[in-house]
């Protein structure tokens, strides 16, 4: 595996040529000019190939390029690169040259303009040089999502809201999170300026038909029952749940969840939960941070279904540390006796802001996970045998930077459970109107099918001081977009 390479490329594809790249060597340092005692890549338009030059600058291999379709667009100019510089790296993958986290807006794209199912696995074949069986994956879930949104207008609205508290951090995680000592320190002025930045913001609602809330972290229900109500009060005042197709809370923490909260959640509207294991045994939770037992889970589910929930995801993490593939089929053995209505399955991936990564451990991690491939492949296998036996079929998908494998993350439903606004933020297609420390709004322009968008602070601290910036930034970011369309 290279640690250190140059690349020389077009400026405009030098990005995504750079990542497909460490697709193969996910641990590479790339630099943009030649540097002394490393081997290169020059990728030449001019010449239609690509090379491979030694240390001292000798030329090793040379691929030359796919001539691009006569017509074809300029995407297709740098799809060669891409695939040049693949079949010079000598490598196969099982995503072929998709970089991007979305691979299933490729298929969606493809069968908007016509193409059947069929003619878009073969497609994806042959322009991304996708691997059978995740080119049937990527068809079969944008099929999914095009039926599901096929009511859906470029007016519609979808709200997200965070709670960036967590009983404690994962050693995996990357997203905006605070232990308990940060919430004893920020809680209460936090849900002041979130339910103000809700209040402030009801005007953007006009004219728009919402579709789903989600409210994520984090673990919202860190919150007690009386502050998450509060919170919830405080958005449906905002969007009247009982309108909406559907109404999703995080509940990712067994050790967070009580039957005061569930009860409270059910009595306000909440349609859909989210309690994630990440892994069902023992050892493994005490080695990422997890403070609660794996029976702690299973008395968290049952207490769910007691409560009258009957749409509840799971949440698993493939490739963790010291996993084995008999430790995923143990997980996928209690999640079988649990029935869960979704199953969201998602692949290792070390992020810079991550506590594995911070400690180093995360590079290790890494590295084994590209040693053991074939392994990581069959526990994601085990896991869609799972999905399948419980009566489940894949309805969204994404990937991410850093994931163990070059694999994916999958989310399963049963019929008529699936999860709305996951397939709503992965397909950019709609507003997403977000609250709340490290929340980004998305406008959505269906004229040029084009996303502005409209971040908020991440820090906690900057958010409640900022919070009336936050207000005037989205006001300002949604009509620049919505009066250019009117």
């Amino acid at each position: 595996m290279e640690k250190e390479i140059y690349l020389i490329a077009p400026p405009a594809h030098q990005y995504e040529l750079g990542a497909l790249i460490r697709e193969v060597w996910p641990l590479c340092k790339i630099y943009d000019q030649p540097a002394a005692g490393l081997r290169g890549i020059v990728v030449s338009p001019e010449k239609g190939s690509v090379s491979l030059l030694a240390a001292d600058g000798t030329t090793e291999r040379v691929m030359a390029m796919e001539e691009p379709e006569e017509g074809a667009a300029p995407l297709s100019q740098k799809n060669s690169e891409k695939k040049a510089v693949l079949d010079l790296l000598q490598a196969s993958l099982p995503w072929g040259i998709l970089t991007g986290v979305r691979p299933s807006k490729v298929a969606y794209t493809y069968l908007e303009a016509g193409l059947s199912e069929e003619e878009t696995e073969a497609a994806m074949r042959r322009q991304y040089r996708l691997r059978s069986d995740k080119a049937r994956l990527c068809t079969r879930v944008a099929a999914e999502e095009r039926a599901l949104l096929a009511d859906h207008t470029g007016r519609d609205i979808s709200l997200y809201v965070g709670i960036p508290f967590c009983p404690s951090r994962c050693s995996y995680c990357s997203f905006i999170s605070h232990d308990q000592r940060a919430y004893q320190k920020w809680g209460d002025a936090y849900l002041e300026a979130l339910i103000r930045e809700m209040e402030q913001s009801q005007g953007l609602l006009e004219g728009h038909r919402l579709q789903s809330f989600y409210m994520g972290g984090g673990t919202p229900t860190t919150l007690s029952a009386s502050e998450l109500q509060r919170v919830l009060l405080a958005a449906d005042r905002m969007c009247h749940f009982e309108t909406l197709k559907e109404v999703t809370v995080e509940a990712g923490r067994p050790d967070t969840i009580t039957r005061e909260k569930l009860k409270m959640l059910k009595d306000m509207g909440v349609t859909r939960i989210s309690i994630n294991p990440q892994s069902m045994n023992q050892s493994t939770l005490d080695t990422i941070g997890r403070r609660h037992s794996v029976e702690e889970i299973e008395t968290a589910f049952a207490m769910a279904r007691q409560a009258g929930f009957t749409n509840i995801n799971m949440d698993f993490i493939v490739g963790l540390p010291g996993e084995t593939l008999s430790d995923v089929r143990h997980s996928m053995d209690r999640v079988m006796a649990m029935k869960p209505d979704n199953l969201t399955v998602h692949t290792l991936a070390i992020k810079r802001s991550s506590r594995m990564n911070e400690e180093g451990s995360g590079k290790m991690v890494l590295e084994k996970a590209l040693r053991e491939a074939k392994t990581l492949d069959a526990m994601l296998a085990l896991t869609m045998e799972t999905a399948q036996t419980l009566g489940m079929h894949p309805y969204y998908m994404y990937r991410q930077k850093n994931m163990a494998g070059n694999f994916e993350n999958i989310g399963y439903s049963l019929p008529g459970h699936e999860g709305l606004y996951n397939i709503e933020i992965m397909e950019e297609r709609q507003n997403i109107l977000a609250f709340g420390a490290g929340g980004v709004s998305k406008v959505y322009d269906p004229e040029r099918n084009r996303l502005e968008r409209v971040p908020n602070v991440k820090s906690v601290d900057e958010y409640i001081r900022r919070i009336d910036e936050m207000i005037e930034r989205k006001r300002k970011g949604a009509q620049a977009v919505w009066k250019s369309k009117s």
